[in-house]
């Protein structure tokens, strides 16, 4: 009888080796083949709260997964469950389920660009930000000064105060985060930049920098030029000539500019009309990029006092007023010579 008891259990021991034998070499080989996947790859969205067992069973539907069983074991076995990351995860042809399972554990998520353009209002920028489908939006609707209280940076002006750039981020990334990572590049940037400036220049502080930086950038776009409107703006400011920009009316004018600045438009009573104010108006007036900041506070020295645009982008700079005049004359009126507004006055001409 224990002879018989005995070979029974070696029996059993020989199957249940030889069947776990076979489960390992199957586990293996499932974990090593490739994911039933399209050629152009599948995204796997993870939504907040998701599970491995709920991903597994969404994989196995959509008969991705060939052993769902298999899958959540190994997981369980090497602690994985626990490590789920949101987001969307690409799972690129030729994945196996071994290598996805080490993409969800690391949070390999997709990342999405959203770029904030230079020269951009922060309403322009609201608006992108509030039709990007990646991103989980809470601030619709919301007043600016409220939208400043919820990132965190209550009482400031938000005009200007986001960094251009292009930002890569997670899908259910939100606003606030996506509007605190702007905001913190420009205060870096612009902390930098302000700790290398010269010494020479006719600005206090980084936000006199950044309020400058604003004008160059929707004076130019043209790289080359930026630092020689600088120059222009920079003697201005130190010889207290109005810096009379056009593009500081057009953003106190706000939804009245209708494509052009008229004679009255000079006289507009606003704080961001630099043909009657001097100095600097109250606030950015856009969001500046890198060059026009860098400008800001390394301007090309010289004489020019005035620049006119000559119709191909670029811009003509003059030391006086009488050659200014010429070349808006040249410029701007085509060779005919008539009043206008830069004509008796301190003035220059886009």
């Amino acid at each position: 009888m224990k002879r018989f008891i005995a070979k029974s259990l070696a029996g059993f021991f020989l199957v249940a080796v030889v069947v776990a034998v076979w489960l390992w070499f199957d586990l293996r080989n499932f974990l090593v083949q490739p994911l039933s996947v399209p050629e152009e790859g599948f995204i796997l969205e993870v939504k907040p709260g998701s599970n491995l067992t709920r991903i597994t069973q969404q994989l196995a539907k959509q008969d991705i997964l060939s052993k769902p069983r298999y899958f959540i074991g190994y997981a369980r076995w090497y602690q994985h469950m626990d490590k789920i990351h949101v987001g969307d995860y690409l799972i690129e042809k030729g994945s196996t389920a071994e290598s996805l399972l080490q993409q969800l554990a690391q949070g390999k998520v997709v990342q999405y660009p959203l770029t904030l353009v230079e020269g951009w209002t922060f309403e322009q920028m609201l608006q992108t930000i509030a039709e990007d489908q990646h991103l989980l939006h809470t601030l619709q609707g919301l007043d600016p000064a409220v939208i400043m209280q919820h990132i965190g940076y209550p009482g400031i002006h938000p005009e200007g105060q986001f960094l251009p750039d292009t930002y890569l981020f997670p899908r259910g990334t939100t606003d606030v985060a996506f509007l605190q990572r702007a905001y913190q590049a420009m205060q870096n940037y612009l902390k930098e930049q302000w700790a290398i400036r010269d010494t020479n220049i006719p600005l206090q502080t980084p936000a006199q920098a950044l309020i400058l930086a604003s004008i160059i950038e929707k004076e130019t776009g043209q790289v080359t030029e930026r630092q020689q409107i600088a120059g222009v703006f920079s003697r201005r400011l130190a010889k207290r000539m109005r810096l009379q920009s056009d593009p500081t009316i057009i953003y106190g004018m706000g939804e009245r500019f209708d494509g052009n600045i008229r004679k009255r438009d000079l006289s507009l009573e606003s704080p961001y009309n630099t043909y009657r104010i001097f100095g600097l108006p109250p606030t950015p007036i856009a969001m500046p990029g890198r060059d026009a900041i860098h400008a800001s506070l390394h301007p090309d020295p010289g004489d020019a006092l005035y620049f006119v645009a000559k119709g191909n982008g670029s811009h003509y700079f003059s030391a006086s007023l009488d050659e200014h005049n010429n070349a808006v004359i040249k410029y701007q009126l085509k060779g005919r010579k008539r009043d206008f507004s830069t004509y008796q006055q301190d003035n220059h001409a886009r």
